[in-house]
């Protein structure tokens, strides 16, 4: 069995309009070797490039509300949250689910990724407030392999060395054996995206209580099975951390305030470690 050594780099956080290349090619210096691994979170990708929306300036329809104040606090806190093995912390969570910020974040998750994905809970349609400010979420990639690409050709070009980037998130990924499947958009081969049924895969993943790893998004500069590219994401997952915090709610519980009160310099103060470096040993 092939083992991996993880070494998550720390950097400042990634705000928007950031050089994340040039903080990419500063923090990889001198650590990386020819076949490593450098693994890069979508998340602060997105957030450099700028790619978030306010949720304050959205307007909710009936659908919203429907969603945030019945689906995520009766269904979702009750049935299918006890069917999916949620802890009782979670489950009084969203049996809670705060209406206005709530209605606001579905209605933009309805209009960029569709009904499908809100009917998830949290990060849906890879939409995620985790990590930002006030009532900031940020958006998917919408093309992370082009992305992938441009850093490894940046560390080529820069310090000579032939890696493998990897970009993932940490919406799961759930495996069967060899079958994987996740209920977020995935172009990586051998993982099948079953964007427009996500309640049904993720309700199936959790009640069965299947394998389950971080997402690998995009991954360049090698070929590797795909349980093993599992493997690596998950490695450097757990070496990566929660940041702030897993969720908004334990953003906010961790800064003492409310979801939406979050600041920029609150999170400048957290580690943040976007980057890790993975080898084989």
């Amino acid at each position: 069995m092939v083992k991996y050594k993880a070494l998550a780099l720390t950097t400042g956080f990634w705000k928007p309009k950031e050089d994340y290349l040039c903080c990419i090619i500063k923090a990889v210096s001198g650590k990386i070797v020819d076949g490593d691994f450098v693994v890069v979170s979508e998340k602060a990708i997105s957030t450099a490039q700028g790619n978030i929306v306010d949720e304050s300036n959205i307007v909710a329809s009936v659908s919203a509300k429907f969603l945030a104040g019945f689906w995520m606090r009766v269904v979702w806190g009750y049935p299918l949250g006890v069917l999916c093995h949620f802890g009782q912390r979670l489950l009084g969570r969203l049996r809670g689910y705060p209406f206005v910020h709530g209605c606001r974040h579905k209605q933009l998750v309805l209009e960029r990724a569709g009904l499908g994905q809100a009917l998830l809970f949290g990060s849906e349609g890879a939409i995620d407030g985790s990590n930002l400010p006030y009532s900031l979420v940020s958006l998917p990639l919408e093309n992370s392999q082009g992305v992938a690409e441009q850093i490894r050709l940046e560390i080529w070009r820069c310090l000579g060395k032939r890696v493998c980037v990897m970009i993932v998130d940490t919406d799961k990924t759930y495996s069967f054996g060899n079958f994987c499947f996740t209920p977020r958009s995935c172009s990586v081969r051998g993982i099948f995206s079953f964007d427009s049924f996500a309640l049904l895969s993720y309700v199936v993943g959790k009640f069965l209580r299947l394998r389950v790893s971080s997402t690998p998004l995009a991954v360049v500069g090698c070929r590797f099975a795909v349980l093993d590219l599992l493997k690596i994401a998950n490695i450097a997952d757990r070496a990566r951390g929660a940041g702030s915090g897993a969720t908004v709610w334990d953003m906010a519980a961790r800064f003492r305030v409310q979801v939406n009160s979050v600041t920029w310099d609150m999170l400048c103060q957290v580690e943040h470690k976007p980057l890790v470096i993975v080898r084989k040993v």
